[in-house]
């Protein structure tokens, strides 16, 4: 199916509702819970999460919701997870993908790497403008949504402290075959974004399937 057919299936306010608590929740879903989260019957959700799995925006799959297996523990039941393929539409048709690889291809060949992220600093300045640094996690994770990174707060591992994850790179095209040159960009526009001078950090903490920049209050770090 074309992009355009594909995100043309978002127009049903129902069907988006569906596709942005599944795409949020960076995990497989039952029709249950997709339908008790979006307020619908789970006969309407799960017509609309196969209408949706049809377009190709999301991947489906089966496994036992229950937690328990063998006898007893239920029949599998149908699961959906975002799909993995990326889908844009230009109108006319544009291809800045080719241009940006292009332009990245060049910028790592010539050792670029120092003044493409000095760059990338300035434009998350840019971006900030006239509001100070982020104050804290609840409004960093608010300045990441806008700018489509899809945050999440996470218990870090090592320490009782938060952190925000990303389950989205803006950049995920271009970052797949420059990930040195891209991955670095993309930190030193968020250090830009969220100002240098607050009390946030981020920093690389690369997960597979998700941002490799993770953001962290500094006054809790613990190195």
């Amino acid at each position: 199916m074309e992009d355009i057919d594909a995100i043309a299936a978002l127009q049903d306010p129902v069907r988006r509702r569906l596709y942005e608590y599944v795409a949020a929740q960076g995990r497989e879903v039952g029709r249950n819970e997709a339908a008790e989260a979006t307020g619908v019957a789970r006969t309407l959700a799960a017509h609309h999460l196969d209408r949706l799995a049809e377009a190709g925006l999301l991947e489906t799959g089966s496994r036992r919701l229950t937690g328990r297996s063998g006898p007893g523990a239920g029949r599998p039941a149908k699961v959906y997870a975002r799909a993995r393929t990326e889908r844009s539409v230009s109108l006319p048709a544009r291809d800045y993908r080719t241009a940006a690889e292009l332009l990245a291809e060049a910028a790592e060949e010539a050792g670029l790497d120092a003044g493409l992220g000095a760059a990338a600093h300035r434009r998350g300045e840019a971006l900030r403008a006239a509001a100070g640094p982020c104050r804290d996690l609840a409004e960093a994770l608010e300045v990441l949504a806008a700018r489509g990174y899809e945050p999440y707060p996470e218990r870090a591992r090592t320490a009782d402290r938060e952190v925000l994850r990303m389950r989205n790179c803006p950049f995920h095209a271009v970052a797949e075959n420059f990930p040195p040159l891209v991955c670095g960009m993309n930190l030193a526009l968020l250090e830009g974004l969220l100002g240098a001078d607050g009390p946030l950090r981020a920093r690389m903490d690369a997960r597979p399937g998700e941002c490799c920049v993770v953001v962290e209050d500094s006054k809790n770090n613990v190195d």
